[in-house]
């Protein structure tokens, strides 16, 4: 019998083969460039079409959050285009914590992702295409330590400053899917909310925080290991100028409302972190996050309120984070949004769990809460 191919030597690719044994195979994944972190991977199968393939990717234990992978199922595609969810079990005491994947593909490739990947070229299509729209306005605002473009878009002739913002974390993937969504709401000249925002607000839009990272395969950091979510405090040419790149913007600009798009390993729902903890919280700055999330909460049936992270005490804000930063620096009503890697327990998709499609879908919800709560 022929054994299968594997291989990740392409834009957010990432997987080690350790063994191949026909149909079966070995794998770990790869380390973040200059860092500990790992989690995603990305890679293509060849030569298995109607033979189940049992894909073991061990190690897991020493990965970044290994609480995320109980009840995780891997993603999978025979065209790209669409990703349902592979059959996948969870063993802990296996070759200190294994992964093992099992799916029958029609044809002879396959592509398994720890989530449906977002290339660089599926993104400077975006930018393309939303930088041609109508209203839109494009802005380079630096660039990243591999030489990438930090892409803005600019939409809207009002003046409350809004920042949406995505992919510190590039593993994250669904955040960009995110992005396209809101993108392609905020574009339409027919859209009713759309049409809302874009006369009261100036919106800034970076879909990609983290290009190197993203084409590296990272889960969590940019090209030389540095987690960009913790760099808000004091960024650096050297070791994080795309998020000085972002942040002198926004000085520029101002902020009065924020949302950071991110993805989470283990909680099984979509949920927001606020900034509790800042030192010049009031109960007016805090009413204003609280109202946002309850409007969200009313209108889309994909988010809810009772599970995410705890409250910060007062006080004990880390204001290397982009949430508490923004809330700190501006009195920004800022807000970090967090979607699965697995599904929403609460209103679970057996085909796909938590998706591309949904997380563009709650993109628009959160665009009309946001129009909502201006008022």
């Amino acid at each position: 019998m022929t054994s299968i191919q594997i291989d990740a030597a392409f834009d957010s690719g990432n997987i080690e083969v350790v063994a191949i044994d026909g149909n079966s195979a070995t794998l770990t994944i790869r380390r973040d460039h200059q860092s500990d972190f790992f989690q995603w991977f990305h890679f293509r199968v060849a030569g298995a079409a109607r033979r189940e393939v049992v894909l073991r990717i061990t190690g897991l234990n020493a990965s970044a959050y290994p609480g995320g992978w109980p009840d995780y199922r891997a993603a999978v595609s025979e065209d790209r285009q669409y990703w349902g969810r592979a059959d996948s079990s969870w063993n802990a005491g296996e070759d200190n914590g294994t992964l093992t994947i099992r799916h029958t593909p029609a044809g002879d490739l396959a592509w398994f992702a720890y989530f449906a990947p977002y290339s660089m070229e599926r993104h400077h299509d975006l930018i393309a295409e939303a930088a041609a729209s109508e209203g839109v306005s494009y802005r380079c605002l630096g660039h990243s330590l591999d030489g990438r473009a930090i892409d803005c878009l600019v939409i809207g002739d009002g003046d409350i400053p809004v920042w949406l913002f995505a992919r510190q974390h590039p593993g994250e993937s669904m955040a960009e899917w995110w992005m396209e969504g809101a993108l392609e709401a905020l574009c339409d000249p027919a859209d009713p909310v759309a049409r809302v925002l874009r006369q009261r607000c100036r919106i800034h839009v970076v879909p990609n925080c983290n290009p190197d990272g993203s084409y590296r395969g990272h889960l969590r950091t940019n090209a030389v290991g540095v987690n960009l979510n913790r760099e808000w405090h004091e960024p650096s040419a050297e070791r994080s100028p795309e998020v000085l790149a972002v942040r002198n913007a926004m000085d520029a600009s101002g902020v009065r409302f924020a949302m950071d798009v991110h993805g989470d390993e283990a909680i099984a729902a979509n949920f927001m972190a606020g900034y509790d903890g800042v030192p010049s919280w009031t109960e007016k700055l805090g009413a204003e996050y609280d109202r946002y999330c309850a409007i969200l909460d009313r209108r889309s049936p994909d988010f809810q309120t009772k599970v995410g992270y705890p409250k910060t005490p007062a006080g004990k804000a880390n204001l290397s984070m982009s949430t508490n930063q923004l809330a700190e620096r501006f009195g920004a009503c800022a807000m970090t949004l967090e979607m699965p890697f697995k599904d929403n327990a609460e209103l679970p998709d057996p085909a796909q769990g938590w998706s591309a499609e949904r997380s563009k879908l709650l993109a628009r919800d959160c665009l009309a809460a946001l129009a909502e709560w201006l008022n």
